[in-house]
């Protein structure tokens, strides 16, 4: 039977009740003394765990199927450019040999009441419509009529209403898009002893002491940036896009190929700061984006040696220890750089190339320049920009969190500023202590 709390109930201690919610059926014990974590990617569990490992219980909120989060989506990511397994992994390991480390999926915080180290927090669980379990139902999905578009891979690739469409998913466990059934897609799950399709939302009340933000990241909205062909050109993707084309687990098997016709890319530009460091846009820098580009050259340049790869930048930024990196991928021949802004982006309509035009800032000449494929280098915005919180809490004209911590609440990784997944983690560290500390304190 599948555990089943009341609506808006709030268990205390050792009231030997469980939550539905939770993807292992385990206890909640609730005390000023635990602490809340926002967001499920690398930061939010890098959060938990050492708040976790420190004997405070922690409770995980996700508001998507899977924990992950953005890194799940990388092919590699610095500074070790490792696959998101090389970490998330054993992260995921950790939570399993750690009880007193709780998630929630597809959940988020709607109402948060009370005060530093007496909060009431409510969450909203949505319904997963697939029991626990870890229940192959390979076979189940491809019996399903309709195809819908892949969240995950960012538009390149579909999947079934019935899925788990991250690698090494965390739980591992389907989820059912019950919305994007078919009546006949309906009929042919009703059969199944796992799919709940009378499953219904949630409604719990957790009470914690202090409240960590690590709701990480969203790519910029590149339909916004119409001078650059987003989203009308098809041979015209963006930065993740390109980590998904070239990830092994990705729509392509990792062969990077242009959209348009699949053909490998002989070719390849990249386009910086799109989107960022613009007042009409985001008015800061991403931080990583210009690290990003040079990786996704090297994956170029790999793929396919004779190929030539153009990055059309600002400043190119390599902070701290990625300055070698930077070096050595520029000391391939064949990846030239040009300090200079794009300022168009056209579609050979008979060939599928793109053209840019752009005018050399240190020349001053301006051209037009052919090519297989362009990368475009969209920012990080906050997840939670334009979003309104359920806290009290500052937040920057860009989204930002800037502040809360004498309430109790505190920002990691990407909901405080643009990171790398290093310093994310290093932050989430910062942060779990703070809340450490603040319920401790109280």
């Amino acid at each position: 039977m599948p555990c089943t709390p009341a609506a808006g109930a709030v268990y205390p201690r050792g009231s030997g009740r469980f939550l539905a919610g939770l993807n292992h059926c385990r206890e909640v014990a609730m005390s000023s003394n635990a602490i809340l974590v926002v967001g499920g990617g690398f930061s939010g569990i890098t959060a938990a765990l050492e708040a976790a490992e420190v004997g405070h219980e922690v409770y995980i909120v996700e508001k998507n199927p899977f924990l992950g989060g953005r890194v799940m989506q990388l092919n590699k990511y610095f500074p070790k450019l490792c696959p998101p397994s090389c970490g998330l992994e054993i992260q995921f390991q950790r939570i399993k040999n750690n009880k007193k480390v709780k998630f929630f999926t597809l959940a988020e915080v709607t109402k948060v009441t009370g005060k530093a180290g007496d909060y009431e927090v409510t969450v909203k669980i949505k319904p997963r419509y697939v029991e626990p379990g870890s229940v192959d139902l390979t076979e189940t999905c491809k019996k399903l009529s309709k195809d819908t578009q892949s969240d995950f891979e960012l538009g390149l690739g579909t999947r079934k209403a019935l899925y788990m469409d991250v690698p090494f998913a965390f739980p591992n466990r389907y989820v059912l898009d019950k919305e994007r059934c078919t009546k006949e897609d309906l009929e042919l799950l009703s059969g199944s002893d796992v799919i709940n399709l009378d499953d219904a939302p949630k409604e719990i009340v957790l009470k914690v002491g202090s409240i960590v933000y690590a709701t990480g990241w969203k790519p910029y909205d590149v339909t916004r940036l119409t001078n650059l062909g987003a989203g009308d050109i098809a041979n015209c993707v963006t930065n993740m896009q390109l980590e998904r084309l070239a990830s092994p687990t990705g729509p392509t098997n990792g062969q990077i190929v242009r959209p348009s016709d699949g053909k490998a890319p002989r070719s390849v530009a990249f386009v910086q700061c799109a989107g960022s460091r613009d007042e009409n846009h985001l008015n800061y820098c991403s931080y990583i984006c210009c690290m990003a580009s040079l990786k996704q050259a090297a994956y170029v340049r790999e793929a396919f040696p004779d190929a030539r790869v153009t990055i059309y930048y600002i400043d190119l930024r390599t902070p701290g220890r990625y300055d070698n990196f930077a070096k050595r991928i520029l000391d391939d021949d064949r990846i030239n750089t040009v300090k200079g802004k794009v300022a168009a982006v056209a579609e050979d309509a008979g060939t599928g190339d793109v053209i840019l035009t752009v005018e050399d800032a240190v020349s001053g000449i301006k051209s037009d320049n052919r090519f297989d494929l362009v990368v475009l280098a969209t920012g990080m915005q906050p997840s939670i920009a334009g979003e309104r919180l359920p806290v009290d809490v500052p937040v920057d004209e860009m989204g930002f969190i800037v502040g809360g911590e004498e309430k109790g609440i505190f920002a990691a990784g990407c909901a405080a500023t643009p990171l790398d997944v290093m310093k994310s983690a290093q932050s989430a560290t910062g942060a779990a202590m703070k809340a450490i500390a603040s319920v401790r304190g109280r």
